[in-house]
């Protein structure tokens, strides 16, 4: 079995390399064990080639908007799959070359293999034994893909494949109207697929708010069919597949899977820890420590089925570096709730969920922006914002919105109630004319209507004028 090593990291995806780089601070006797390739999720099959595929898809839709500007000829633009599919890989080449570079260096203390655990501070590699104080957990995650659907598995695709492929099949159901899901059926249909949607829920994109949810499905579903509330039963006949949900049936040449991604747990060895396990073979973990129960062992990132965004799981990582070099853990407070999906309209939740709110205590302010001034001057007047706040304090506690640049309000708000302030607080900030940010303004002063008046001599009292061209 060897010497006892300070800390074995199992996965070098975002979580992993956040750990290893504290661990690398504190210690040197260390190794960190990679399944499958090197260079993290995010880099390789998820955020950055997926923004590369929405960026081209965006571009060449935007030629719908040009008559409105007066910008004619745009119908003998075209536009070729194969060489967005060679750019989106060429661009991601280089995003992964970036991450295996910080364990290049490592030598032998980098090992590829399927670690397993065999005890609390034993693991198993490659038919070798690894004795450690401390044991990371960052395995990260995997596709969905229904066992009903293996059978006809070579027409399905997940974004671990989609963006291998040399060109797209004409006709496409994505089935999972969650953020990837709906992230990727507007990128296919503004590519030119013939994009069908299909969601199990009646909300998409992870929203809550009814209000927003149905005004982003109504947005949505102008360029390509949805279809929610039923589940999708595959079946195959010719060489197609043919998609039934409810009263609905289409065929399409091939699916993709966006049901969500699965913790990399099922062979790891967790019923080796003499611990309990839930009903999905999840330990328990301490989100402030990510340790697991009392052990010297720590679990981060998407492994841990908590959150699978990348700067959660690097907030996790870190953490789990940390606490994986003391003796004693110690407890980190988490940031404000943060998701943004990367549609047009961008979908955005801050801070508190409209499904976790207190009804009899909070204050609702919202903004339709088929109206807004610079909305309109863009082409991009769709959408809806809502705000939610406290009716007593007016403090700000969270918004869920399908809003253009949604993307930058939504940080905004994520550092407003983070500093805990209020709707009157927020309203004191500056807003400069013509921005998209006065449409959050005019949800402001929606909200501050609700609550008591404020001091005369208060430019938050600093009302609108209820013109297009002012607000």
């Amino acid at each position: 079995m060897g010497k006892i090593l300070d800390v074995i990291i199992i996965g070098a995806g975002t979580a992993g390399l956040a750990a290893l780089r504290e661990v690398r601070k504190r210690t040197e006797d260390f190794l960190i064990v990679n399944d499958g390739p090197w260079g993290t999720v995010c880099a390789r099959v998820g955020c950055m080639p997926s923004k590369a595929l929405i960026e081209a898809a965006n571009a060449f839709h935007r030629r719908t908007a040009f008559p409105e500007f007066g910008i004619h000829g745009s119908g003998s633009l075209e536009i070729n799959i194969a060489d967005v599919l060679h750019r989106v890989r060429r661009l991601r080449d280089e995003f992964v070359a970036g991450t295996t570079k910080v364990t290049t260096d490592l030598g032998k203390r980098a090992i590829s293999g399927r670690a397993r655990l065999i005890a609390p501070n034993r693991v198993e590699v490659n038919g070798q034994e690894l004795c450690a104080r401390n044991i990371i957990i960052a395995t990260g995650s995997s596709p969905v893909i229904p066992e009903a659907w293996h059978p006809f598995k070579q027409h399905i695709l997940t974004t671990d494949t989609l963006f291998e492929q040399d060109n797209f099949a004409p006709r496409m159901a994505v089935v999972g109207m969650g953020p990837i899901g709906v992230e990727m059926a507007q990128a296919l249909s503004r590519l030119g697929i013939d994009v069908v949607g299909f969601g199990r829920s009646p909300r998409i994109a992870g929203l809550t708010d009814p209000h927003v949810n149905a005004v982003a499905t109504a947005s949505l579903s102008q360029e390509w069919p949805i279809y929610l509330g039923e589940k999708a039963e595959l079946t195959e006949k010719n060489g197609k597949i043919h998609v039934r949900a409810g009263g609905t049936e289409v065929i399409v040449d091939s699916v993709l899977a966006a049901l969500g991604r699965r913790p990399n747990i099922s062979d790891l060895g967790l019923e080796a820890l003499g611990i309990t396990l839930d009903d999905h073979g999840m330990p328990p973990i301490n989100p402030t420590t990510m340790q697991v129960a009392d052990l010297r062992i720590f679990m981060a990132g998407d492994a841990n089925a908590r959150t699978a965004l990348l700067h959660e799981a690097a907030d996790e990582g870190h953490i789990a570096g940390i606490n994986a070099t003391r003796s004693i853990p110690i407890c980190f407070s988490r940031r404000t709730p943060l998701a943004i999906v990367f549609s047009d309209p961008n979908i955005a939740i801050v801070g508190s969920r409209y499904d976790v709110l207190d009804s009899g205590t909070t204050l609702i302010g919202e903004i339709t922006f088929s109206n807004q001034g610079r909305a309109r001057l863009g082409q991009r007047n769709k959408g809806m914002l809502r705000l939610y706040a406290h009716a007593d304090s007016g403090r700000l506690l969270g918004a869920e919105m399908c809003a253009p640049d949604g993307e930058h309000m939504a940080h905004l708000l994520a550092l407003a109630i983070d500093r805990s302030l209020s709707v009157r607080e927020l309203l004191r900030m500056p807003f400069y004319h013509p921005v998209l940010e006065e449409g959050l303004r005019t949800a402001l002063r929606n909200l501050a209507a609700q609550l008591p008046a404020g001091n005369g001599s208060d430019l938050t009292m600093c009302e609108a004028f209820n013109l297009d061209a002012l607000d």
